[in-house]
């Protein structure tokens, strides 16, 4: 691998466990995205287990479907009676479709 690539990898990782260490006892909702698609996922740390997630797999793509996602998310978290989250992103940086999802959730009525 390139060197620039491991250090690139490191500095995610630095990021991700910084985000991670700062959350406090609320749900995350974390955001993970690959070329093709974005995911997001509700989980609660106090048990260890996902509420509930989602993805746009089935749907659009780019920065409509990350906006689509943030708004299937708030409503599967609404059904769920959660209201207050903490947004984990995972390391990514905040903006494009990390910041799409974001905003639509908000708008969903989730409360960060």
């Amino acid at each position: 691998m390139n060197s620039k690539v491991k250090m690139n990898q490191r500095r995610m990782r630095s990021r991700r466990t910084h985000a991670t260490a700062k959350l406090g006892n609320k749900p995350r909702l974390i955001v993970f995205k690959s070329q093709k698609a974005i995911y997001a996922q509700i989980i609660d740390d106090k048990t260890g287990k996902v509420v509930c997630g989602t993805s746009s797999l089935k749907g659009k793509t780019g920065i409509s479907g990350a906006a689509e996602v943030g708004k299937d998310i708030a409503e599967l978290a609404e059904t769920k009676k959660i209201k207050s989250i903490s947004f984990d992103r995972n390391g990514y940086q905040y903006h494009g479709r990390v910041k799409a999802l974001a905003d639509a959730a908000r708008k969903s009525g989730l409360e960060f």
